[in-house]
């Protein structure tokens, strides 16, 4: 799920599970233990039946998946064990590996950016269950010592990851930071290697800022034009913090955790924001009343003109009071 509201954008955490399995190994399955980090965005677990009975002190579970959440699910991980006794490893490989493995039955539960659609879904050989839980916000990361404030819109910084903007002092870049001493350095493009929601989130963002972006799509993969490329969130933020003129993008806790400087971007409404906690419940709230408008909007539709439909189907349609006792309370919101 991607937010775009306020020109910020972020993932929401999903937790996948297949529903009625038992997963993967009850040992250490996907790879060791997630060591306690700073907070970020994250899933969190409770699997199938893998050892008999619910979850109760000494039991295992293992999962594999987004990078992104990794922060967060390690802290989260090691407050359950020591709360509850039941031990979580969970490595962190990526969304599309951690639910290949999960689809391979390796796993007990999968983690991804990005919620699957009908096609990934249908790919399961049982029925598979999806959690929400948390957001966090995608950054835009950027090593260039003297510049403590980079601006950007989408339009450039597609131009950026395209490869057609190679230099620092760029017209293009120079024209969103007035008063900004930009160098003549090369810029370096830092992107996933791997499939990644985190991937599918900033070029999705891309595809709607740039036409130009176009010719490369939004995906958790994708053939970069220009770059160096790293694994995980962690991978991208080791390239722009090891290279002066860099850029990539990464969840906001690992830029923090790096201290690693990152961009405000331009909104629809013209005005710079930068991720943050704040910016990302922003886009939350206003996602959510977007879709709350569109449900409200369907069922007055469905009071009024959907009633004809119902009496060729053989259901019968509401009498006129009720119609008009719903229209009343959907008018209210």
């Amino acid at each position: 799920m991607k937010l775009n509201s306020i020109g910020n954008w972020c993932a929401l955490g999903t937790l996948v599970v297949l529903s009625g399995c038992g997963g993967g190994t009850t040992e250490s399955g996907a790879g060791g233990n997630a060591t306690s980090d700073a907070g970020g965005a994250s899933n969190t677990a409770s699997s199938g039946d893998s050892s008999g009975g619910g979850a109760s002190g000494g039991q295992k579970l293992t999962g594999a998946g987004a990078t992104f959440p990794n922060p967060l699910y390690a802290k989260w991980f090691d407050t359950y064990k020591a709360k509850s006794g039941v031990e979580i490893n969970y490595q962190s490989i990526g969304s599309g590996a951690g639910i290949k493995q999960l689809k391979s039955g390796t796993v007990d539960f999968g983690a991804s950016d990005v919620a699957l659609s009908d096609k990934d879904l249908k790919e399961f050989s049982g029925e598979v269950v999806q959690v929400p839980t948390v957001a966090g916000a995608v950054a835009v990361i950027y090593n260039l010592p003297g510049v403590d404030k980079l601006k950007l819109d989408g339009a450039t910084l597609a131009g950026i990851f395209l490869g057609d903007i190679k230099t620092w002092n760029d017209p293009k870049i120079a024209a969103l930071n007035a008063g900004v001493k930009l160098p003549a350095r090369p810029i370096t493009v830092g992107h996933r290697s791997d499939g990644s929601g985190t991937t599918n989130i900033f070029t999705s963002y891309l595809t709607a800022a740039s036409p130009a972006w176009g010719r490369v799509g939004a995906g958790k993969a994708v053939n970069w034009p220009a770059g160096l490329g790293g694994k995980g969130n962690d991978g991208v933020a080791g390239i722009v913090k090891q290279t002066p003129g860099g850029i990539g993008y990464a969840e906001l806790a690992y830029a923090t955790k790096n201290e690693i400087s990152y961009a405000a971007l331009k909104n629809k409404s013209g005005q710079f924001v930068e991720p943050s906690v704040e910016s990302t419940i922003a886009a939350e709230e206003a996602s959510a009343a977007a879709k709350g408008k569109a449900v409200t909007d369907f069922l007055k539709w469905a009071m009024k003109d959907g009633q004809s439909a119902a009496k060729p189907l053989l259901y019968a349609p509401l009498p006129p009071a009720v119609v008009a006792l719903n229209e009343k309370t959907l008018a209210t919101q």
